[in-house]
């Protein structure tokens, strides 16, 4: 929200199904959560590689939705909490592939501090290396 003018509103919906027009959009996508065994263990239990693909269709219909409805020039931020690879980059690069009014800006000004966080234009977060869950996170700006 940094540099926006004015006020800003916060609307927390589900994402495939709310309707209007939106300059920022924050999808936290549903994913498999293999970012979070550090803190969480027990979770390695409850996934099995065969919720990859529900997940990634789940994720590919939200992000989609999340673009249809954010405004010309607005900005998409896709995080998630899984590292893997099917959840992330190939996410991102799936919706690209099919859309000429979407750019993939990049992420890696919005957390300078951090060193090697930065993956190509999107982020990642370790807990080997950041003392943090994993996440990724994809900004994509809508032309």
């Amino acid at each position: 929200l940094r540099g926006t003018p004015g006020r800003a509103t916060v609307e927390v919906a589900d994402a495939a199904t709310v309707d209007g027009s939106f300059s920022r959009i924050l999808l936290d996508a549903p994913c498999a959560g293999l970012g979070v065994l550090r803190r969480r263990p027990e979770a390695r239990w409850r996934r099995q590689p065969s919720d990859i693909p529900t997940l990634t269709a789940l994720q590919r219909r939200l992000l989609e939705h999340a673009l249809d409805i954010c405004r010309p020039g607005g900005v998409v931020a896709y995080v998630t909490c899984s590292p893997h690879l099917a959840e992330t980059e190939f996410v991102v690069a799936d919706v690209l592939r099919g859309r000429s009014d979407v750019v993939q800006e990049s992420a890696a000004d919005l957390l300078a501090e951090v060193p090697d966080c930065a993956d190509g234009s999107a982020l990642r977060l370790w807990p080997q290396r950041h003392d943090t869950d994993g996440m990724y996170m994809a900004l994509l700006r809508k032309t």
